[in-house]
């Protein structure tokens, strides 16, 4: 995918592209690369996801607004947002990264969404940041259930399948990728009774099957 659709894909076009270039770098290729981008887009996330939350969940208290942000920003959630932004496709990784497909690592994916939040808040300031984020976390804030915070995808699909009087998940590791210092984890979830199996990657087992939980989760609730 090109810099373009990319830029079609958060609804925000850089005035100032070597800013983009920087976000899409990582360093195992370049420099100047994007981990002082990820550490402003970091902290411009947690500001702006806190923003939603407190607007959105008036009647929440401090700890249960402060474990749902921690979903919301957490490498998981940000590397399901990458993948379907494609950014993958567009980042600049050294040649050994590239090798062992870092271009699907969940962390890789999580660090340079952080990247590029902080690139687009340098480009367009807090307003135009604010903009981007609430478009990339406006399915996630609306599926949000704030009558369970803080329950991990796991956690809420037992729950779902106890209530239906279906038989908990099977999980299962069906490849891992990578060199052994960094591998990736794909973990399969398998619900035989609803003929449903889906499949999640992270940067280890629980991650992993966090991912295809939650997966499972919102395609049994839709």
């Amino acid at each position: 995918m090109d810099r373009e659709r990319l830029q079609e894909r958060i609804g925000f076009r850089f005035s100032r592209p070597e800013l983009l270039h920087q976000a899409l770098t990582h360093r195992s290729h370049s420099s100047p690369h994007n981990e002082r981008l990820e550490f402003l887009g970091d902290g411009v996330l947690n500001c702006v996801v806190a923003a939603e939350l407190y607007q959105r969940f008036g009647g929440l208290a401090e700890g249960d607004l402060s474990r749902l942000r921690a979903n919301l920003v957490r490498q998981g959630t940000l590397h399901q947002i990458a993948q379907k932004l494609g950014l993958g496709d567009c980042l600049r990784l050294g040649e050994g990264e590239l090798k062992s497909g870092g271009f699907t690592r969940p962390s890789i994916l999580a660090d340079a969404l952080e990247a590029l939040i902080g690139a687009v808040y340098l480009d367009g300031g807090f307003a135009e940041a604010h903009a981007t984020i609430r478009r990339l976390y406006e399915p996630l804030l609306t599926a949000l259930d704030p009558k369970s915070p803080g329950k991990d995808p796991k956690t809420l699909l037992q729950e779902l399948l106890q209530g239906r009087k279906i038989a908990l998940p099977q999980y299962s590791v069906v490849a891992t990728r990578g060199a052994a210092h960094s591998q990736s984890f794909v973990v399969e979830c398998l619900i035989p009774e609803l003929s449903l199996r889906t499949t999640g990657i992270g940067s280890s087992r629980r991650t992993a099957e966090q991912e295809a939980a939650r997966r499972a989760f919102e395609q049994i609730r839709r």
